[in-house]
């Protein structure tokens, strides 16, 4: 598993726990964005990073699409860990 090369930003706060959980799933990135681009979620690879990354906000389907990727719930998104 590849350690992030920068630091946190601190655009969203919800970017730590998305990508605590898809690793936690054995999901690799790449791979979490072609499911959300599947479910409709227009997003690009470099987009994503940047919002696991805290760099850029996360909207709110980017959000809904997430968590049912990651079979959860929005909330728990938002609950530090």
């Amino acid at each position: 598993m590849k350690t992030r090369k920068q630091d946190y930003g601190t655009a969203n706060i919800v970017g730590r726990n998305i990508e605590r959980l898809r690793k936690s799933r054995n999901i690799k990135q790449k791979d979490f964005v072609a499911m959300m681009q599947t479910a409709g979620c227009d997003i690009n690879p470099t987009s994503y990073s940047k919002l696991e990354g805290q760099v850029r906000a996360a909207n709110d389907k980017e959000l809904y699409v997430i968590a049912k990727i990651l079979n959860t719930t929005i909330d728990s998104l938002f609950e530090p860990k």
